[in-house]
């Protein structure tokens, strides 16, 4: 064997360290031993922490999955063409969820940038060069949005050049359309939150012929909201790759109708004179979102669902053992949909505030990072980014901390 063949051969091997941040290959060299073992985080100074919180970008989403970094490993053993690797994966994807099209973009604002370019150009590469300037080149400029669903994300359709239009009522969003209206766009996780809902949104659009863009970002789970919305008729669907799918944090999915995302592909690497150009996703991050999708749709939802109920119950256990503090779960409507538990404590019997509860969970050891509450004496956890048994350390630090801070009152 060749140390080509043992190259590939290699990439098939499970990564059973990689939850620990650690990579279980087998070395070539005593060099690569030094690298597997070195901890590159530690050497810079920069703090690791448990998520009890989710997944949010700026504490880098989700944790990849074994099946995911083997597929990113083996990507980057070869050279392959961008354009065939986008045409094939995206071919695959549109098979697993059943939808006319789809693409790997940068993550879920890069879907919703290029499907907007591709709403507004077609397949006229001209207008592809002209973007984002709109006025004089015969492109629509504008794009509705309910004001409630308005969140500084959208700047992402304003990277095309478009104008948003806002709207407060169904009146205001039926005479909103007109011949400048190049695309609607709907935030799923608002959906309860403006006046017209997400089937009504697409039926008002469908009947003067607009395009429309829902953004799921982090929609998932469940896993049917992969395909709910393509069935539903939307044109464009934006998901994240590195929150609920766990794949790249930099990766994302554009589904829906094929000349859309066709023209979509025309503002994204590898050409150059776009605005999509800098949205680049190279080969392993593609390969890796397709693992990623695969993994997840392969997954068993209803045992995980359990494990997530179990772990929260076993950390609400332990936050009520701490006089004066109560807990409720609950499970968003839509984006984040996963079991969060809510701790809520009496000030007068835990003289701390949330921030000061955060920051004595994120300066124990490990670190522990959660979300913030309904208030300034709670404070929200999700387990669905944990590595099982993650919960037993959350659950300890939480009520030792609680305590100590009920504590500090009685002796103080």
């Amino acid at each position: 064997m060749n140390r080509r063949d043992l190259l590939k051969n290699m990439s098939v091997i499970p990564v059973f360290g990689a939850f620990a941040g650690s990579a279980n290959i087998l070395p070539l060299t005593d060099a690569a031993t030094t690298a597997v073992a070195k901890d590159y985080f530690k050497e810079l100074g920069i703090r690791t922490f448990i998520n009890a919180a989710g997944t949010y970008t700026a504490m880098t989403g989700s944790l990849m999955r074994p099946e995911v970094m083997n597929a990113i490993n083996y990507a980057s053993k070869d050279f392959v063409l961008l354009d065939e690797l986008q045409d094939k994966v995206g071919e695959r994807i549109a098979q697993l969820l059943k939808c006319e099209y789809a693409t790997v973009t940068s993550g879920c604002a890069s879907a919703m940038t290029l499907g907007a370019a591709g709403v507004l150009t077609g397949m006229d590469e001209k207008k592809v060069a002209q973007l984002p300037h709109l006025e004089g080149t015969g492109m629509k400029t504008e794009v509705i949005i309910q004001r409630k669903h308005d969140i500084a994300y959208a700047h992402a359709l304003k990277n095309t050049g478009l104008k948003i239009v806002y709207t407060d009522t169904k009146e205001d969003l039926v005479n909103a359309i007109s011949d400048k209206t190049a695309l609607m766009y709907f935030l799923n996780a608002n959906n309860f939150d403006g006046p017209v809902q997400v089937e009504e949104f697409l039926k008002i659009a469908q009947a003067h012929n607009i395009p429309t863009m829902i953004d799921c970002a982090a929609d998932v789970p469940p896993v049917e909201n992969l395909w709910k919305y393509t069935n539903m008729g939307y044109d464009l669907v934006c998901f994240s790759g590195g929150k609920g799918i766990r794949g790249p944090q930099s990766a994302g999915l554009l589904l829906g109708r094929k000349k859309y995302i066709q023209a979509a592909r025309l503002s994204a690497p590898p050409r150059g004179n776009t605005i999509g150009r800098g949205l680049k996703v190279n080969k392993e991050e593609i390969l890796g979102m397709l693992i990623a999708l695969e993994t997840y749709l392969a997954t068993d939802h209803d045992k995980e669902w359990k494990m997530w109920e179990a772990q929260i119950k076993l950390i609400g256990d332990a936050a009520t053992s701490v006089g004066g503090v109560t807990t409720t779960v609950k499970v968003p409507a839509i984006a984040n949909h996963v079991p969060t538990l809510h701790v809520a404590w009496d000030a007068k019997k835990i003289p701390a505030t949330a921030a000061e509860l955060k920051e004595k969970l994120r300066s124990g050891s490990p670190s522990i990072e959660v979300a913030d509450g309904e208030n300034q004496h709670a404070i929200a956890i999700t387990t669905w980014m944990l590595v099982p048994g993650q919960e037993k350390i959350v659950a300890a630090a939480l009520k030792k901390a609680l305590t100590e801070k009920a504590l500090t009152e009685t002796h103080g």
